[in-house]
């Protein structure tokens, strides 16, 4: 039992569900400092591979790895049917549907990255708030345009030519 009320829950759900929304309207916007506050200054993410960004070790630190990496991409994120169960009042685990679009210049071409999976994450209720803790990207499919570098490898192909 995670100690809460009926209604104590669906506030809760409410409330993690517009910090989700938030999230994913500050990265599409490359509001980093909205981006960085929605999270704990310990969050975690691991996005699994060196394509998809892998581990960050702070809210800063995920802040300047992806404001690097996207720089110069325009993104479109979509969290969809949230999945969240609470370790207590101030913990929940959640795991989102999700669909991300990327579009960027590779030189003179135009490539495109379009992925579906989840994100599996911990939320955590700090002075009233609740943040994110802990992220972690597990794509279950991704379609690229041809030639396209992708993630990590885009960054370190940009750094090459510049």
């Amino acid at each position: 039992m995670d100690g809460m009320s009926d209604i104590e829950r669906l506030v809760a759900i409410a409330e993690i569900q517009r910090l989700k929304a938030r999230r994913d309207r500050a990265l599409d916007t490359k509001d980093w400092a909205t981006y960085e506050a929605l999270h704990a200054t310990d969050h975690v993410s691991h996005h699994g591979s060196a394509h998809d960004g892998g581990r960050m070790g702070s809210a800063a630190d995920v802040v300047r790895q992806l404001s690097v990496s996207l720089a110069d991409v325009a993104t479109a994120h979509h969290s969809h049917t949230p999945d969240i169960t609470f370790e207590s009042p101030t913990k929940a685990n959640c795991i989102w549907g999700m669909e991300d679009n990327l579009y960027w210049k590779q030189g003179d071409e135009d490539h495109w990255a379009h992925g579906y999976g989840f994100y599996h994450e911990t939320c955590e209720k700090r002075d009233g708030v609740w943040l994110f803790t802990f992220r972690s990207l597990k794509r279950t499919h991704l379609m690229t345009s041809p030639g396209a570098k992708f993630g990590a490898e885009r960054v370190a192909a940009r750094s090459k030519s510049a």
